[in-house]
């Protein structure tokens, strides 16, 4: 699926301005007059960023960021004010935008702003990809399994993990080949990695 610019500004002048620089760079655009227009038609499945304005009457940008906050993978923000409003600038940065750029936007700093968006984008996307996997899997355990699970990931020798579950080694044995086989890997460096990034630890 194409990468997708979002235009959200209630100025009609600067989203044509905008829409037409980013298609020049080869980027598709979308454009929308305010933030309830957007939230209407978006698809969070669309891979993407948006360039959004700052202030807006009723519903404005801070707002907006909080609602795609909700969401997952969220959506890289960079940020366009008129008003030169640092202070609601700096909110919007700590909230996780991407970047604060003053009107009239300059196009280098735009189109640069958006390099680090997309960027920003692949890495959450595919950090939830793998999040799935994983969860696909791991729902095929057992509760004992996910156990001997987190031991494994953890380092934990067979007989270690027999000792503190208070079993035998050849059960947990057993049970680490059926941890392998259910969570299609081959070896414990494999299950580490699929663990690292899915971004979960062992379970308490």
């Amino acid at each position: 699926m194409d990468f997708v610019t979002f235009l959200v500004d209630d100025d009609s002048g600067v989203l044509k301005a905008l829409a037409r620089l980013l298609r020049a760079a080869g980027y598709e655009t979308r454009a929308y007059a305010s933030p309830q227009d957007f939230l209407a038609a978006y698809d969070p499945a669309i891979p993407g960023c948006i360039i959004l304005d700052l202030t807006m009457p009723g519903f404005d940008g801070l707002s907006l960021q909080q609602e795609l906050a909700r969401r997952h993978p969220a959506l890289p923000i960079v940020f366009l004010t008129g008003t030169g409003d640092i202070a609601r600038g700096v909110q919007a940065m700590k909230a996780g935008a991407v970047d604060f750029l003053t009107k009239p936007v300059d196009s280098a700093a735009l189109l640069e702003a958006v390099v680090r968006a997309r960027a920003k984008d692949e890495k959450a996307r595919g950090e939830q990809t793998d999040k799935e996997v994983f969860d696909r899997l791991i729902a095929r355990l057992t509760p004992r399994e996910r156990q001997v699970l987190d031991y494994v990931v953890l380092g934990r020798l067979n007989k270690q993990i027999a000792a503190t579950l208070g079993t035998v080694e050849k059960t947990i044995k057993v049970h680490r080949g059926r941890v392998m086989a259910k969570m299609e890997v081959r070896s414990v460096a494999e299950l580490v990695r699929l663990t690292e990034r899915a971004g979960v630890g062992p379970a308490e």
